[in-house]
Formats: C-alpha cells, sequence, structure tokens
C-alpha cells in the first residue's frame, strides 16, 4: 500500500508548488493569491526514487468551522487522520507568524510524524525565516525551494526513514514521545547484544519461559535477527506491558570475522541496533569485560540508542564484587561520553535479576524519549552559563545565543551562538554532561549540534 504524506501549512507558503514539483506536473493551481487550494488534491509522487501518495491541501486559517475557510481546515484535518507523514510547510522569508505556531501546536498534538519544511529558502532572504523555524520545536527544518527545486535531496533524506521496508514489515507505527500514555502502550523494541555465548538466546527463553530459541555451548548458533513479541507483567504493580524482544547473533572482532555467512549475520545484528529502542549489552561473568564489549557499546551510543550493561551467569561469577566494580570502573573509563551507564548482574538459568533488567529498560525508554519544556530548558541554560562561562580564546569572546531541543529518541539538542567553530570541545562536554545530570537524562546518550548563522544554500 502507498504511503501518503500531506502538507500542511497557512496560505500562500507554497505548498501547491510543493505538490506540483513532487508529482512533476502542473495539477495545482498555484498563484500569489492565497486560498486558492480548497479541497484535497492527491497526486502520484516521485522523490529520487520514492514513489508515495503526496495530498495538498487549503491553507489553514482560523475561522469559524462553519465558515468556508472553517470548513476547509476541517478538510485538512480529516486528511490527516489518513496520513502517514505531515510535511509543515512555513515561508522562509515571511518568518514565522502566530498562525505558525498555532499549526505547530496542533500538529504535535497529533500521532502523524512531522517533517518540518522551510520554502523559499533560497538566498539570504530566507536565512532568518529557516533559523527563526527551529522556534516551533520540531526537529530541524528542511530548507527548500519548491519554484526552483533546491533541497529536494535533503527532503528526501528526511522522508526515507518511513519508508524503510523493514519497519513496514514490522507493523509498529511511530511514536509520539510527547504523548506518554501512547508511549506507555506502545511495544519496547529491546535488542540484546553482545559477544557470541553470553548467553542472548538463553535469557531470551528464560523471559519467555520457554524454550523459544535454540540454545547450545557452541558459538555463533543465532544468525538471523529473532523478533519475539512478548508481555512482560510488572511484579511490583502487575501492570502488563507489551515488548518486542530482539535476539541477535554474537559480534566478534572483526579480523576473526572471515566467513561470508558470520559477515551478514553481523551486518544484520548492526541493524537489529538500529530498529531497537533500548539495547542490552550482555558479558559474560566467566570471562569479564573485553575490549570488543566496548566497541559493541561504542556502536550503539553512536547510533543513538539507550544502553545498559547485562552481566549474565552470575550464579557461577568468581569474586562477584571485585568483578562488578572492575567493570563500572573499566566502562566509566572506555566510554566516557556516557558516563554511569546502568549494570545490572542476572542469571539466565535462575531467573535472577531479569524483572529488574525489564524495569531498568522500560526507564531508559521514558528517558530516551524525554522533551524539555522550554522554560527549564532556559533555566538550565542561564545556570549553566553563569556557573563556568565560556572562555575567550585569543581574548576574543565566544557569545552562546540560545539552545533548542530539536527532537528526543536520542535527545538532540542545538546550540547558536557566534564563534562556535573556537569552541572548546571540553566545553562541549561540559554541557553535553549538565544536561544529563540536570535534565535526568542520566546516562541516555545526548546529542549537542552546534550552529552558526549561514546561508543553507551557501556552497561550502
Amino acid at each position: 500500500m502507498s504511503r501518503q504524506v500531506i502538507i500542511i501549512g497557512r496560505p500562500n507558503v507554497g505548498k501547491s508548488t510543493l505538490f506540483n514539483r513532487l508529482v512533476g506536473k502542473k495539477l495545482a493551481l498555484v498563484d500569489d493569491q492565497p486560498g486558492v487550494t480548497r479541497d484535497r488534491r492527491f497526486g502520484e509522487a516521485h522523490l529520487l526514487g520514492l514513489d508515495f501518495t503526496i495530498v495538498d491541501t487549503a491553507g489553514w486559517e482560523e475561522e469559524d468551522p462553519t465558515s468556508l475557510s472553517g470548513r476547509m481546515r476541517m478538510q485538512t484535518m480529516a486528511a490527516l487522520e489518513g496520513a502517514d507523514v505531515a510535511l509543515f510547510v512555513v515561508d522562509a522569508r515571511h518568518g514565522i507568524t502566530p498562525l505558525d505556531d498555532e499549526i505547530g501546536r496542533y500538529l504535535r498534538e497529533q500521532k502523524v510524524p512531522v517533517i518540518l519544511v522551510a520554502n523559499k529558502a533560497e538566498g539570504r532572504a530566507g536565512e532568518g525565516g529557516y533559523y527563526e523555524s527551529y522556534t516551533l520545536g520540531m526537529g530541524d527544518p528542511v530548507a527548500i525551494s519548491a519554484e526552483h527545486g533546491e533541497g529536494m535531496a535533503e527532503l528526501f533524506e528526511a522522508l526515507l526513514p518511513f519508508f524503510n521496508e523493514d519497519d513496514e514489515e514490522e507493523g509498529l507505527p511511530p511514536i509520539d514521545p510527547e504523548d506518554e500514555e501512547a508511549l506507555n502502550r506502545a511495544p519496547l523494541k529491546l535488542a540484546i547484544v553482545g559477544r557470541p555465548n553470553a548467553g542472548k538466546s538463553t535469557t531470551i527463553n528464560a523471559l519467555l519461559g520457554e524454550d523459544r530459541l535454540l540454545t547450545g555451548p557452541e558459538a555463533g548458533i543465532t544468525r538471523d535477527s529473532i523478533a519475539i513479541d512478548w508481555e512482560w507483567q510488572d511484579p511490583k504493580t502487575d501492570e502488563i506491558r507489551p515488548i518486542r524482544l530482539i535476539d541477535t547473533a554474537g559480534m566478534r572482532k572483526k579480523s576473526l570475522v572471515v566467513e561470508k555467512l558470520e559477515k551478514l549475520a553481523v551486518a544484520d545484528a548492526r541493524h537489529a541496533v538500529d530498529f531497537a529502542e533500548v539495547v542490552v549489552l550482555m558479558l559474560d561473568a566467566t570471562r569479564g569485560l573485553e575490549h570488543q564489549d566496548l566497541k559493541i557499546a561504542s556502536l550503539v551510543l553512536e547510533e543513538g540508542r539507550a544502553l545498559m550493561i547485562v552481566i549474565n551467569k552470575w550464579d557461577v561469577a568468581e569474586d562477584a564484587s571485585g568483578l562488578f566494580n572492575g567493570i563500572r570502573a573499566a566502562l566509566d573509563e572506555g566510554l566516557a561520553q556516557v558516563k554511569g551507564l546502568p549494570v545490572l548482574a542476572v542469571s539466565a538459568r535462575t531467573g535472577k535479576g531479569l524483572d529488574q533488567m525489564i524495569a531498568t529498560a522500560f526507564e531508559l525508554r521514558s528517558a530516551w524519549s524525554k522533551r524539555v519544556p522550554t522554560a527549564a530548558l532556559n533555566r538550565w541554560f542561564d545556570s549553566a552559563l553563569s556557573a563556568n562561562p565560556p572562555p575567550a580564546p585569543g581574548g576574543k569572546r565566544i557569545k552562546l545565543r540560545y539552545i533548542t531541543q530539536a527532537k528526543t529518541r536520542p535527545p538532540s539538542f542545538i546550540l547558536f551562538g557566534t564563534r562556535l567553530d573556537a569552541l572548546p570541545k571540553s566545553y562541549e562536554r561540559y554541557l553535553t554532561n549538565s544536561i544529563r545530570r540536570d535534565l535526568g537524562f542520566n546516562a541516555v546518550p545526548v546529542r549537542l549540534t552546534l550552529r552558526m548563522p549561514k546561508n543553507p544554500f551557501k556552497k561550502d
């Protein structure tokens, strides 16, 4: 079934021009006069290999529902209910208006994922509005010129995640991170990774209470990433929580992986990390922490996934206290970018610690999906700058203007200012660590991007 993408925005921001650009024909009437489009218009869009149904809608106006403009708005709302993705178009030359803010608030309340598109962004005239659109709090805007065809590659990249065939087959709808109730209802996508023979499949069998996965003393039994839908009953609250457990192939050192089949299995395990929300890195208590474990952990963090460390076979561990403390210290040293990762000891054979592992995974997903209110983020920003002002290399002051949370899952922030190219990495780490510590993200990976004013279409 074809994906359906809807174009939404106030009048005269270029929605129909974008519609025509995507269908490759001038099907929709275009004029400088606002309100030309009234009914929904459907077309077959083609964008660099992506094929989908595009829906043009009437300009959103705040009018009485019984008026013509009000009824047009109701048509747009109805179209949104059947859409897979919404393109929220704003006019970069005109800047953000109160009506744009109203549309943004409405879209954030809906379940349909939204891509913010700053149209008419060509040249310097659109630069101010492009950066102003970050204030809508809807992530990175895609700068385009529908009239001249600029920015289509960037629009393709923004749309691509919603056309992933594997995601479609999994049948899991996207979650609005701000809807806590929907987030709690949605299955937790939990992948278990690690070196061969760490007990990943055995752990899943223990959780399920049945021998669902083939296990044995031989390393490398699991080849394909196996996804299993399961319901966990929280022993503290008796609440039933859905989970999608993902077992993966063991990931050995790259130099040891020579067979084609194992290479494919490892690649499949990496794909499972991409699909997951929370990743369990499973260690073998009889072997401790090895360099390969740190490499796997770094891969998970680079992909922006929430990570927890689980030491299996704890029932046969020697010097358990020393082992645990040694692993904790080695993780803090080897993964300095995210200190304080949850470390749990479990035994898949006896079932000890497995409920705590699942409960911690749900807590991590909540932190990974968290959005900080603007007021709280501003208070933190002022406090962080007062406690430790940015340096002045060469006597020239670095000015940090403001910060915004661009997205969640993983939490991503954009810092705006001048001379940011001279900002030391140590100060970036200070800000990132402060965000995690002060704003409740704890050990969840946080991304901080630096932005200085520049023409979005200027070629370096």
